[in-house]
């Protein structure tokens, strides 16, 4: 699969987040040699936890498919910025490359909570090898905080 392909993947999971009202605009994917390992959108208000980030939980997804936590040569694939649990997250699981759309100043001018440290701030602060690519599809991204945002209904953590 394409860059593109894997994120539209990782859209169309927010989107399906978004629908059933499961925590957010968030979506992501983990792909290894270019299929997918592993995707989720965010299920915070679904699951009433607060680590059921979309990141988080496709990461699980893809170690459980690969039975094993190493995921290097991998690539995730987030609709936004990962947060710095995400990111931590990205790292201990040895992930080569973060592919993302819209920033975590995006999602904080909607109310969300977030630790305003960007992940390339992340990864200057310890050295890390990730590769990381921004703003990756971004009008797309932002659309899905848009169609979140005219829920009536919706709810920020």
């Amino acid at each position: 699969m394409t860059d593109k392909e894997l994120m539209l993947a990782a859209i169309k999971e927010a989107e399906e987040g978004i629908l059933a009202g499961d925590g957010g605009p968030f979506g992501a994917v983990v792909s290894f040699e270019g299929e997918i390992i592993g995707k989720a959108h965010n299920s915070v208000l679904k699951d009433k936890d607060s680590t059921h980030h979309a990141e988080m939980q496709a990461i699980s997804r893809a170690s459980s498919s690969l039975d094993k936590f190493d995921l290097s040569r991998c690539t995730i694939y987030t609709t936004t910025e990962p947060c710095p649990m995400c990111f931590s997250a990205i790292h201990w699981a040895r992930i080569d490359k973060i592919v993302y759309g819209s920033g975590i100043q995006d999602v904080m001018a909607l109310g969300f909570n977030e630790l305003a440290i960007p992940a390339l701030k992340l990864k200057k602060m310890s050295d890390l090898t990730v590769q990381i690519e921004s703003g990756f599809m971004l009008d797309e991204c932002k659309d899905l905080l848009s169609k979140w945002s005219s829920l009536p209904n919706r709810q920020t953590y």
